[in-house]
């Protein structure tokens, strides 16, 4: 009789290992989500900037807002729904003045494509001064570098 009752104390010990599987179940999902939909993220018009030596701007926490200006001189605005599509001058500096209401950084970033009539980005600038704009950054690209020196 004694030795059934060592067996069975023998047996009732618990197992002191975690069960990783579904952990990596989860993790092959998630990883596969985020593979797919990573290249929806990037929006955008094709703007082709002009290059030159900079340094690159500070990160912060909020997504910066960028007004693209393309080669026939139409904008667009990062923000909101329909970033592909052209805006008017009128709702532009309504939009800026909505969300400049909302944030601390009131910085605007331009990418103006090299071909754009200058004219179009002035008036782009000036109407962001009129909108509240304190700050106004234009966008470039960095040069690329050839292997000659």
């Amino acid at each position: 009789m004694q030795m059934t009752q060592s067996v069975r104390r023998f047996r009732k010990k618990r197992m002191s290992e975690i069960n990783v599987v579904p952990y990596i179940d989860v993790m092959l999902v998630l990883l596969v989500i985020f593979m797919v939909t990573a290249p929806l993220l990037t929006q955008g018009v094709k703007v082709e900037l002009p290059q030159t030596d900079s340094t690159p701007i500070e990160q912060n926490d909020q997504e910066p807002i960028i007004i693209s200006v393309d080669s026939k001189g139409n904008y667009f605005l990062n923000l909101g729904d329909k970033t592909d599509s052209p805006i008017k001058p009128q709702l532009l500096m309504t939009r800026i003045k909505a969300v400049l209401k909302h944030r601390q950084d009131n910085t605007v970033y331009v990418k103006g494509d090299k071909n754009a009539n200058y004219g179009k980005v002035v008036e782009l600038m000036a109407l962001l001064k009129q909108s509240g704009v304190e700050n106004v950054g234009l966008v470039t690209r960095m040069p690329e570098r050839s292997g000659k020196r």
